[in-house]
C-alpha cells in the first residue's frame, strides 16, 4: 500500500518534535508530508512531553514521497515568518505552519493576503518572538559569582531571565558575540546556556534561586543610570511598553525608577530653569549668541541628543544665507551646510559667482530635529512653533551682522525671518523688504533638489540657479 493510499484510507500521522524550537526538523518533515499529499487535518505535531490526539492511533510511520513528487514551494516571506514563529509557545504553531505551507502549494501568493486569518496569526507569532528576543538583549543583567578563594580564579557571570517563548538557543549567538571574553551563564526556566570563552554548552532549566542576587558593581550601575535619567524625555506609557514591570525584578537599576519618576516633574522644572534662554535682551555679539543657543531648551528639539550649530561667516557680511536646520552631518561637525545639501549649495554658489566664504551662513533652527531608526537619525521637519521659538536667535544674528541681503533656503527659513509661512513658488524671484532695511530673497532648499529626479529635478535646478543669479546681480548693484 502506497503512502497516498494510506491518506485516502484515513491514516493519521504523528510527528514527534525532538525540541520545541527545532525549525529544521519541522521543515524536513513538513516537506515530506506535502510531497506525499498529506492534508493538514491528517497530521498531529507533538512537542516533547506532549500527547497526540486520541484519534492519532493510525500508522505513525512517516510516508516516503515518490520519485515523481513535485518540489515543495515556499515563498521567502513565509520562510522568514516561519523561522521565528516556530519559537513561539503556541501549541498550535507547527500545525499552523504546515497548514500555510500546504495552502502555498496551490496559492503561491497567499502570504500577500493580509486579510487571511492564518497569515495574520503567523505574523502575530513572528512579532511576539522578535519582541521577546529584543527584551532578552536589553534586560539580561549579568552578576559576578565568586568561585573559590584563589585570587587568579577566572570571573564567572550569571544572569537570570524569564523568556515568554523558546528563544534561548535562538539568541545564544548574540551573547557569545557580545560577551566573547567573559565566562557567563544564562539561566531560564526553559533551559540554560554556559560559555567558557571557547565553547557554548546547553544545560537544564533553572530556578531563580540558582542565580546570584547582586554584586558590588551594581551600585556603580545604579549611580550611572540615575545620572543619565532625563526627566524631560520621560513618557511613562512608552517606558512601560518597552520595559514591562515583569523584567524589573532582575534589573538593579529598576529599583530607582519609582523614585526617579516621582521626582521627574521637579527635576524637569530645574532643567528648564537652568537652560531657559533670557528673552529680555538679545545678545550683542556672535559669541554670546553661540553660548546662549547651546544652553537653550525652549523647544523640544533642544532636549534631544544633539548639539547647537552656530552660524559662520564674516561679522559684516553683505549676504546672509539662512537654511532650515542642521542635519546629521552638521550636528556632528558643528558647522552649517557641510552635508549633501551643503555640497549642492556650494556648487550652485560657485557656478553663480557667489563667494560662500564672504557670506554669513546660518539656520532658522539651531538644533537638529530627528527621529532615531536603528543607528540612523532621520531628519524631521521642525514645526511652525519650533521655528518661531528659534527665530529669536536668527534675529539676533541678523542684528549683529546687518546684511544687506538675506537669502532664505526653503519655507522654514522664510518663516523664521518673516514670522509667517509663505509659498516658495509665489515668493521667489522678487525681493521682500524687511523692517531693518535689508532685502529678503526666497528660494528652495538644496535638499529639495536632492529628492527629485528626471525633468522635475532639471526644472527646479534651473529655478534655483536663476534665484541665485538674481541675488548675485542685486549684490553687484549694491556694490558688493
Amino acid at each position: 500500500m502506497t503512502a497516498l493510499q494510506h491518506v485516502k484510507l484515513g491514516t493519521y500521522y504523528v510527528v514527534n518534535m525532538p525540541e520545541p524550537d527545532d525549525f529544521g526538523f519541522w521543515r524536513d518533515r513538513a516537506r515530506q508530508l506535502v510531497q506525499c499529499d498529506v492534508p493538514p487535518d491528517r497530521v498531529a505535531w507533538v512537542e516533547p512531553g506532549g500527547t497526540a490526539s486520541l484519534f492519532s492511533h493510525g500508522d505513525r510511520r512517516m510516508p516516503v514521497p515518490d520519485l515523481s513528487a513535485r518540489p515543495v514551494r515556499a515563498s521567502k516571506r513565509f520562510m522568514q515568518l516561519a523561522r521565528n514563529a516556530a519559537h513561539h509557545t503556541d501549541p498550535e504553531r507547527f500545525a499552523l505552519l504546515y497548514r500555510l505551507l500546504w495552502r502555498l502549494q496551490s496559492n503561491p501568493r497567499m502570504m500577500e493576503d493580509k486579510a487571511d486569518s492564518d497569515v495574520r496569526r503567523v505574523e502575530e507569532l513572528d512579532k511576539a518572538v522578535r519582541r521577546d528576543a529584543h527584551k532578552m538583549h536589553a534586560f539580561v543583567r549579568f552578576r559576578l559569582v565568586e568561585e573559590g578563594d584563589e585570587p587568579e580564579a577566572p570571573e564567572h557571570y550569571v544572569a537570570w531571565f524569564e523568556p515568554d517563548h523558546h528563544i534561548l538557543r535562538r539568541e545564544a549567538g548574540f551573547f557569545v558575540h557580545r560577551f566573547a571574553n567573559m565566562r557567563w551563564s544564562i539561566l531560564t526556566p526553559r533551559g540554560s546556556l554556559h560559555w567558557d570563552g571557547e565553547t557554548l554548552c546547553e544545560g537544564p532549566p533553572a530556578q531563580k534561586s540558582d542565580a546570584p542576587s547582586g554584586d558590588p558593581a551594581e551600585d556603580l550601575w545604579r549611580k550611572y543610570y540615575a545620572s543619565i535619567f532625563n526627566p524631560a524625555r520621560l513618557k511613562i506609557g512608552a517606558m512601560l511598553k518597552e520595559m514591562p514591570k515583569k523584567y524589573w525584578k532582575n534589573m538593579p537599576e529598576a529599583a530607582l525608577i519609582p523614585e526617579l519618576v516621582a521626582g521627574a516633574q521637579q527635576r524637569e522644572a530645574s532643567m528648564v530653569a537652568e537652560g531657559k534662554a533670557d528673552f529680555t535682551a538679545k545678545p550683542e555679539t556672535l559669541d554670546a549668541v553661540a553660548k546662549a543657543i547651546h544652553a537653550c531648551r525652549n523647544c523640544p528639539i533642544g532636549a534631544l541628543e544633539n548639539h547647537a550649530v552656530m552660524g559662520e561667516g564674516p561679522r559684516d557680511a553683505a549676504l546672509m544665507i539662512v537654511g532650515e536646520q542642521p542635519g546629521d552631518q552638521e550636528d556632528i561637525a558643528g558647522r552649517p551646510f557641510v552635508g549633501p545639501a551643503g555640497q549642492v549649495l556650494d556648487a550652485a554658489l560657485e557656478e553663480t559667482g557667489i563667494d560662500r566664504s564672504a557670506a554669513y551662513v546660518t539656520n532658522a533652527v539651531k538644533h537638529f530635529k530627528y527621529v532615531q531608526r536603528g543607528k540612523r537619525r532621520l531628519h524631521q521637519t521642525p514645526t511652525a512653533k519650533e521655528v518661531d521659538t528659534c527665530r529669536w536667535w536668527q534675529e539676533a544674528e541678523r542684528a549683529i551682522v546687518k546684511p544687506k541681503l538675506v537669502l532664505a533656503l526653503g519655507a522654514s527659513a522664510a518663516r523664521g525671518i518673516l514670522g509667517k509661512t509663505v509659498s516658495i513658488s509665489k515668493a521667489r524671484g522678487e525681493p521682500i523688504s524687511l523692517d531693518d532695511g535689508s532685502e529678503l530673497w526666497v528660494t528652495a532648499h538644496p535638499s529639495y533638489l536632492l529628492r527629485l529626479d528626471g525633468a522635475a529635478k532639471a526644472q527646479q535646478e534651473r529655478l534655483f540657479a536663476a534665484d541665485l543669479a538674481a541675488v548675485r546681480a542685486r549684490l553687484a548693484e549694491l556694490g558688493q
